[in-house]
Parts: structure tokens; C-alpha cells; sequence
């Protein structure tokens, strides 16, 4: 019989602390048994290993997870499988293959995105072999494993190559679903709001609306039929299809979208508050950028009290799990706060999220430095708007300090950010009258990005447009010519994208 990684849920009646601590029993009764009959027990260890490590993994106590985040269990059980599958390939395999994509996420989970993106790369070139042996049998997991796949190469930056992935494992879930719809419909809404993130990441927006607006559709007709089933899925899919229709201009039609999402999740947490809070706020944080895309301050901000409350709590109970997102929520009530005239409110909002994020970046910098380079950001943003010049610019350069060290790491992933505060911290710098100092730092955010710039230009033009003009005005200012070699191959690309944008749709 072939083990598997399986999926385990939390019984209410003795809680996740109590689930984690009784798989813990049932690993050391596995591992004392393989010790004595490795050939019969081994599989099962390795599949009490990965089913310990997931428990751990969705605990909020802070010391419990982070042994799960070691990945000692999950890199423990594919060890077994490894060796396992080396003496018996054609039992063992699969198991192998399901065990890297445990591991996978949590390495991911770690912030070691390239060791999470090997992992990816091999569950996918075995579930590829395994599916063109017998393609019924394992056709759902390459596809499975390539949106998987997807996601580790999009958190590195490589856009062009998770778009592929997304694509391929869209291409699988619909022939499955041609002819068995009951089971792979939800897998083939799943991946085309994947494909949809791609495509938008790309700047190609109206396909993604393609893609989102599919998806919707799909989940509507399952929640229409099994509601407890999918209405949760339909939620989060009206909540991507809210943005690209956002990013699109179609602002009012995003809001529809958005609300719809949040009055589902409003039901759902009101009937079940420990499993659905968390879609709720998230929905709230999707409602407040929206209705703030609308000039809707005001309406928006209530929304915001009430995610930041609600992950508020979540995070009392659950730090690991949500201090997060509660300090993305704090960065966004700072926002509004500062929007609608309540600075001093506003400050605090952004103090809070930094102090967050400072504690996370200690324990874990992989995972949560980029965190905290935006929380800064975002801190330095409301010491601006409070006249505090001189602690907003210290709080740009501290988050030009962490992006530096983070593009030594993984430049693809992070570059473009750098470039980002570099042109925060030449505002500053020129707002001091340090306009020297000021112009380097623009010029060094317009190298950084026009690689970018020029290789998506629909992506990145709206970005690419702010640092490239405020470099020209630093310079205009100080009666230096800006550097021609730099900015002409950026004044082309958008020439291009312009005449790209005017000319008349041909297709039918």
C-alpha cells in the first residue's frame, strides 16, 4: 500500500495545540517502530512527519510554529521518500513528489525562496513523468504542481516563466474538466485566477480580466449548487476579479465586485467567526483600496477600523499567523487616517506596523525584511505629511538599507523595489535641500528600473513614469543635462506602448 501526505483537520473539541501534540505521539510510535521494521513502517513515519509539520505550521503560538518553520519535519519525511522511492520507484514516487511540495511551502514559508523554488521545479519534472506514464491518474498534480510552481518563480520575480506555468497548468485543468467537470471545475477556477495574477503582473490586463472573470463564473454556478462548498472560493475570486477591473479604470464595476465578496464573508463569519474572519478582513482591506480609488475616504475608513480590529484580534490569538497581516491593515488605516486630515492618528497607525515588523524581521529576515521596508515606507510617508523631514528621510534610508541587502540575495526579486525607495529617498533628500544627494539617488532608481521598464513596459510604465520625471526636474534643477544614454531607450519604450495603446483594435 503507498503512504500519502494527507490532509488533516483541527478537531474543534481538543484544539490545533492538542491535533499538534498527538500527531507528535504518533511520529515517535512510527519512528520507534521503523527502527525495528524500517521495510513496513518507514512510509507511515514519513507520512506522520509531513501531517506534524502542517499542524505545527497552522499554529499561532510563536514557539511551536517556528519548529515547524524549520522544515525539519518535512525535509525529514522527503529524505524517506527519497530513499524510499531510489529502491522502489514505481510505489514510492508519488509520495516523493507530494513530500517536496509539502516541503516546498514551507521553505517558502521561511522566506528561502530559491531552496522553495528547487523543491517546485522537482515535484514538477516528476509529476511530469508520472503523468505521461498514466495521464488519468496524475494529470491533477502536474497541474496542481505547476501552479505551485507559478507562484515560487512570481515571488522571485521571474514573471515570464510563472505565466508559462500558470498557462500549462490552466491548458491540463481544462481538458480535465471537458470531461470530468464535477472534479476538476473548482482546480480549473483555482488556476485561472492564477493565471489572471500572472497575466496581470505582466501588464496584460485585459486577458487577466479574461481569466478572473471565467473564474467568477465558474465558482458562481458551484456556489449556486453547493454553497458551504464553494462560497468561500466565489469570494475570493469576486476579490481578484474587483482588482484587475480596478486596475482597468472600471472602478465601479471593481466596488460591485468587492462588495458582493465582503457580504459573503460577513455571512460566513458570522456564522462560523474562527474560520471565516480572516476572508472578511482580507475583503475589507480589497473594499478600502477600492472605495479609495473612487475618492471615497470616507466610507472607507469605518472598513478599515474594522479589518485592523478584526486582525487584532486574530493576532492575540495567533500572532505567528496574523501579526502580518495586522500591520499591513495598520499601514493601510494610516493611510486613510492621513488622507482625511487625522496625522498624529496616522503616525501612530504607521509606528505600530514598523514595531511589527522590526520584531518579525529579527526572528525571521528572509520572510518579513521586505515587511518592514514597506512599513517604513509607509512611516516615512506620515512623518512627511507631519513636517518631521529629517525622521522621514532616516526612515527611507533604513528601508533603502534593507531592500540593499535584500537585492544581494535575489536581485531579480527585489530590484525593483530598491529602485522604488531610492526615488522615496530623493523626495526627501530634495525636500531638505539636499538636491545633489537627491539626484543620485533618482538617477540610480531610473538604472535600476528601466530593465524592467523596458522589458514590460505595460507593467511597469506607470512606476517607470514617476522616477524617470522626477530625475529630469532634479536635474532641470540643478542645470544638469540628464543622462540621454539612460533615459532614451525609456522615452522610446513609451513612445511605443503609446502608439501600442492608440491603435485600433483589429481583432474580432
Amino acid at each position: 500500500m503507498t503512504a500519502k501526505v494527507t490532509e488533516f483537520s483541527n478537531n474543534d473539541s481538543i484544539g490545533p495545540e492538542e491535533t499538534a501534540r498527538q500527531l507528535a505521539k504518533e511520529v515517535e510510535i512510527r519512528r520507534r517502530l521503523a527502527a525495528e521494521r524500517p521495510d513496513t513502517f518507514l512510509p507511515e513515519l514519513a507520512v506522520a512527519l509531513n501531517n506534524l509539520s502542517s499542524a505545527l505550521s497552522a499554529l499561532g503560538s510563536p514557539n511551536r510554529r517556528e519548529e515547524a518553520l524549520t522544515d525539519a519535519e518535512s525535509e525529514e519525511a522527503t529524505v524517506i521518500y527519497r530513499r524510499l522511492a531510489a529502491a522502489r520507484q514505481g510505489t514510492f514516487l508519488p509520495d516523493l513528489a507530494a513530500s517536496l511540495s509539502n516541503l516546498g511551502n514551507r521553505l517558502s514559508e521561511l522566506g528561502r525562496r530559491e531552496e522553495a523554488l528547487a523543491t517546485a521545479q522537482e515535484a514538477t519534472e516528476i509529476y511530469r513523468r508520472l503523468a505521461a506514464a498514466r495521464p488519468d491518474a496524475f494529470l491533477p498534480n502536474l497541474a496542481s504542481s505547476l501552479n505551485n510552481l507559478g507562484g515560487r518563480l512570481s515571488a522571485l520575480g521571474r514573471r515570464e516563466d510563472a505565466l508559462a506555468a500558470a498557462e500549462e497548468a490552466t491548458e491540463i485543468y481544462r481538458r480535465l474538466a471537458a470531461t470530468r467537470p464535477d472534479a476538476s471545475l473548482p482546480e480549473l477556477a483555482l488556476s485561472l485566477n492564477n493565471l489572471g495574477n500572472r497575466l496581470s503582473d505582466l501588464g496584460r490586463r485585459e486577458d487577466a480580466l479574461a481569466a478572473a472573470l471565467e473564474a467568477a463564473d465558474i465558482y458562481r454556478r458551484l456556489a449556486a449548487a453547493q454553497p458551504d462548498a464553494f462560497q468561500r472560493d466565489l469570494a475570493g475570486s469576486l476579490n481578484n476579479l474587483a482588482y484587475v477591473l480596478s486596475v482597468l479604470g472600471r472602478r465601479e464595476d471593481a466596488l460591485a465586485a468587492v462588495h458582493e465578496a465582503t457580504d459573503i464573508c460577513r455571512r460566513l463569519a458570522a456564522a462560523q467567526p474562527d474560520a471565516f474572519l480572516p476572508d472578511l478582513a482580507a475583503s475589507l482591506n480589497n473594499l478600502i483600496a477600492t472605495l479609495n480609488d473612487l475618492g471615497r475616504r470616507e466610507d472607507a475608513q469605518p472598513a478599515a477600523e474594522e479589518a485592523t480590529n478584526i486582525y487584532r484580534g486574530l493576532a492575540a490569538a495567533q500572532p505567528d499567523a496574523f501579526l502580518p497581516n495586522l500591520a499591513a491593515s495598520l499601514n493601510n488605516l494610516g493611510a486613510l487616517l492621513s488622507e482625511v486630515g487625522r496625522r498624529d492618528e496616522a503616525l501612530a497607525a504607521a509606528q505600530q506596523a514598523v514595531e511589527i515588523g522590526r520584531r518579525r524581521g529579527a526572528a525571521r529576515p528572509n520572510a518579513f525584511l521586505p515587511d518592514l521596508a514597506m512599513s517604513l515606507t509607509n512611516l516615512g510617508n506620515r512623518l512627511s505629511a507631519l513636517g518631521r523631514r529629517e525622521d522621514a528621510l532616516a526612515a527611507a534610508q533604513e528601508a533603502v538599507d534593507i531592500r540593499r541587502r535584500l537585492v544581494a540575495a535575489r536581485p531579480d526579486a527585489f530590484l525593483p523595489d530598491l529602485a522604488s525607495s531610492l526615488n522615496n529617498l530623493g523626495l526627501y533628500l530634495s525636500a531638505l535641500g539636499r538636491r545633489e544627494e537627491a539626484l543620485a539617488a533618482a538617477q540610480e532608481a531610473v538604472a535600476i528600473f528601466a530593465p524592467f521598464f523596458l522589458r514590460l513596459p505595460a507593467a511597469h510604465g506607470q512606476r517607470m513614469a514617476v522616477m524617470a520625471s522626477q530625475y529630469v526636474e532634479l536635474s532641470e534643477s540643478l542645470g544638469v543635462e540628464p543622462d540621454a544614454d539612460l533615459l532614451a531607450p525609456v522615452a522610446e519604450a513609451f513612445q511605443k506602448l503609446q502608439d501600442s495603446q492608440e491603435a485600433p483594435d483589429t481583432k474580432s
